[in-house]
């Protein structure tokens, strides 16, 4: 059971769009396009709506389909693609913007040199949902997102990013990777703003990232430690989820969360004892199941006065040993606008 104390305040929202992790990709319905053009893929819609897109989504295609000229923008999602062989992709090869293959059967082997990887055009490539061991990366430097998640990547071989100045996301999520094999892996991304490595098997929290990044989510890994002064290598970080991980105080060098910039902290589920040191601009904190038993108002404030305070607005410290009756009487003062602390209900 868990209480919540509330304190009537005006929020500003958050804006959550960036942070979706759904395919989202702009799909259009071909019944809603018009009738196919006549240079299709007879197992494809080209409709003329839509004269750039081929539509080969959802057929149960198990060979990849030789693509016209003209397409910019492929769905070949949810079929049974276990293999591109040389040639299909020549047609399209400086023009193809998009490339949609989530829920297929690819695995590196039966990918041909000579297409996915020389597409100099590309803007998005989804590969979710495969059997690759490691990343196939397009030619491309106009490429700005990149999607390989739930796969069997096993590493990802540093430079293969390193000429993509216009890369603002990656997701990663659901695969097999250490914190040795995405070592260097994101150098060169100068634009890079969105990173997901949740659910793998990373001891580390990655390093070599651009300093342009926002956002950092490292859920569910192996991670029982941050490096002195990580983020202050990423001076742009708003949004830190290391939730779900092996976090203790003795890998928590003091002041590390400390920094300016960060919105919002996940350290959920994890075996900490006491809670962080943040700085006062910090708006979102999560420290659910840990092993908390101390509310130590140092951590959220060094001084209270009427320019000295948090601002912090939501903080979760349910699933701790703490309840309401541990705060301080001062922590109103500190707090001040919070719109809701979150403990464990008192049953006491």
């Amino acid at each position: 059971m868990m209480s919540s104390l509330r304190v009537p305040l005006l929020l500003a929202a958050l804006l959550s769009a960036a942070l979706c992790q759904n395919y989202d990709y702009d799909y259009r319905p071909v019944h809603m396009l018009g009738p196919s053009g006549p240079n299709c893929h007879v197992e494809c819609d080209c409709p003329v709506g839509f004269p750039t897109a081929m539509y080969c989504d959802g057929r149960k295609l198990t060979s990849f389909p030789a693509v016209p000229a003209g397409i910019k923008y492929l769905y070949l999602q949810n079929n049974q693609i276990d293999e591109i062989k040389a040639g299909v992709l020549d047609n399209v090869t400086a023009e193809l913007r998009w490339l949609i293959m989530d829920n297929n059967l690819l695995t590196n082997g039966k990918v041909a040199k000579g297409t996915i990887d020389t597409l100099s055009g590309l803007e998005k490539l989804y590969l979710s949902g495969n059997q690759l061991t490691e990343p196939i990366i397009p030619a491309s430097r106009a490429l700005e997102e990149l999607k390989i998640m739930n796969n069997k990547l096993a590493k990802f071989p540093a430079g293969q990013l390193s000429n993509k100045e216009n890369l603002t996301s990656v997701n990663l999520q659901h695969n097999e990777l250490t914190s040795e094999s995405v070592s260097g892996a994101f150098k060169g991304s100068k634009r890079l703003l969105s990173l997901d490595v949740s659910h793998n098997k990373l001891k580390k929290l990655p390093t070599g990232i651009p300093n342009s990044l926002e956002i950092l989510y490292a859920d569910y890994n192996e991670i029982d430690s941050v490096a002195g002064g990580y983020l202050n290598k990423l001076p742009a970080l708003k949004y830190l989820r290391i939730s779900h991980n092996k976090l203790v105080d003795s890998g928590i060098p003091a002041g590390v969360f400390n920094v300016s910039t960060l919105v919002e902290l996940d350290l959920s589920f994890n075996k900490l004892t006491s809670i962080p040191e943040i700085n006062e601009q910090l708006q979102q904190l999560y420290l659910q199941a840990n092993e908390i038993s101390k509310f130590d108002l140092m951590s959220f404030c060094k001084y209270v006065g009427p320019v000295n305070y948090s601002h912090l607005k939501h903080l979760r410290l349910d699933g701790n040993n703490l309840t309401q009756a541990s705060m301080p009487s001062e922590t109103i003062n500190c707090l001040r606008e919070a719109s809701e602390i979150m403990f464990n209900e008192n049953s006491g």
